[in-house]
């Protein structure tokens, strides 16, 4: 999403998933006025749990809920939700800075995530084109401060690629985002690099699908190749929010476009374990269409392999009417709310977890509607469950506030906090849980 003005990059971004849920507030563009069109959190979302999809373009597998299906292509067959045999080694394979903990007690390391968003991922314009000054140590060392130990850096690379057939990352771009993961990383941190406003990732029915495979799979070789020594508190996330473009991108997609997806993300994994090192085991985050955490957007998603160190990454504004919805409701915290936040994690862990698959709410958060006591009870409540479910909750910061787009609490031209009370409330609700 290009903006075209100043102006417009501190535009809402409405992304409405299932479950009352959104996508990263780009600053960028507008979406739907309402969530209306949104599955719903309950009966709405159809517990698929049906054979995969054939005919993707890196073959098809097991789906999270059901068996596989054949398929032709460079990427295997996938497997059901349970985490089984391993993936294969790739190249000269290493075990050397990769621990023997598993995805679910790595997630547990990762206790509490920020976004450092609206910055590596802005484009046109790079790490500044946003308006966001450029990532020093000092801000991930406040973000370190602050309680959080796993940063996700959000990364557009689609304006720093040569042409094909190589589309050559350009060396000055692979290196700054390389230091920016070394701050987090200095400080013990995990961090985790993806591909974000890569759009050009199409999951409607006409795109040249063999073309995208290609070109994802020479851009994930690249980054993997150049981050293969590091060691497991390195993380990769194939995409971001991967979605159709039309009346379905923010309510789930169709089942082609989830079969698309799963054919895309399993090129991205076998690019990453076939450069060998440490990539052959590194932990690697995979996300259903538009990162929703619909049930048959999970019970869709084809594991590459049954590849046992993939990790699901769901986006979770929840509650949409609060967290996203700029016209909702400014209000919560009432027993309702907290029963229903609850019982929306049993859900998401009775898909994930319960089978065995690790999973991270990879965004999530809320709005800046002058509602700071409710926001801090929110943050708490929500950071605190979410751990308690056995999932890692990652705020999405874009450093911007106000009811629009406002999702910032790391001031980072100063280094202080907008909301100093949220940002101990999610220490507190993060800290609540061993």
């Amino acid at each position: 999403m290009t903006p075209s003005s100043n102006s417009a990059r501190l535009l809402l971004s409405a992304c409405v998933l299932a479950l009352g849920v959104g996508c990263d507030y780009n600053s960028s563009s507008s979406g739907p006025a309402n969530p209306g069109g949104a599955l719903s959190t309950n009966g709405g979302a159809q517990a698929v749990g049906g054979a995969g999809q054939a005919g993707t373009p890196n073959g098809a597998g097991g789906t999270l809920g059901g068996a596989g299906a054949a398929g032709s292509s460079p990427g295997g067959g996938g497997g059901g939700l349970s985490a089984g045999a391993g993936p294969s080694a790739g190249a000269g394979g290493s075990g050397s800075g990769i621990r023997g903990i598993s995805p679910l007690d790595a997630v547990k390391e990762m206790k509490l995530g920020w976004n450092l968003g609206n910055t590596l991922d802005a484009t046109p314009g790079g790490e500044t084109g946003w308006g966001n000054p450029l990532t020093s140590k000092a801000m991930i060392d406040a973000v370190k401060a602050a309680g959080v130990n796993t940063v996700r850096l959000p990364v557009t690379w689609k304006d720093h690629l040569g042409p094909a057939p190589d589309y050559v990352i350009d060396a000055t771009w692979l290196s700054r985002v390389e230091e920016v993961a070394n701050y987090v990383l200095s400080d013990g941190m995990y961090a985790i690099i993806n591909t974000h406003h890569d759009e050009w990732v199409s999951l409607m029915p006409d795109a040249d699908q063999a073309q995208i495979t290609t070109q994802l799979s020479k851009l994930w070789t690249q980054i993997a190749t150049r981050f293969r020594t590091y060691d497991d508190h390195l993380v990769f996330e194939t995409l971001n929010e991967p979605r159709t473009t039309d009346a379905t991108q923010w309510t789930g997609g169709t089942p082609a476009a989830r079969a698309i997806l799963n054919g895309y993300n399993a090129a991205a994994v076998k690019a990453i374990r076939d450069t060998g090192g440490n990539n052959a085991l590194r932990f690697v985050m995979i996300p259903t269409h538009g990162a929703n955490a619909a049930t048959e957007c999970i019970n869709d998603l084809v594991v590459p392999n049954d590849d046992p160190r993939i990790i699901l990454s769901l986006h979770t504004y929840y509650p949409w009417a609060f967290s996203g919805d700029s016209a909702g409701t400014a209000a919560f915290g009432s027993n309702a709310d907290l029963a229903a936040m609850n019982s929306e994690l049993d859900r998401i862990v009775s898909l994930t977890i319960a089978k065995g698959r690790a999973a991270i709410i990879g965004e999530w958060g809320s709005l800046d509607k002058g509602n700071t006591a409710a926001r801090v009870v929110h943050a708490q409540a929500y950071a605190g469950a979410v751990r308690k479910h056995g999932l890692v909750p990652i705020w999405w910061d874009n450093n911007v506030t106000g009811a629009d787009a406002g999702f910032g609490l790391l001031k980072r031209s100063t280094l202080s906090w907008y909301f100093p009370e949220i940002k101990d409330a999610l220490a507190a609700g993060a800290n609540s849980v061993p």
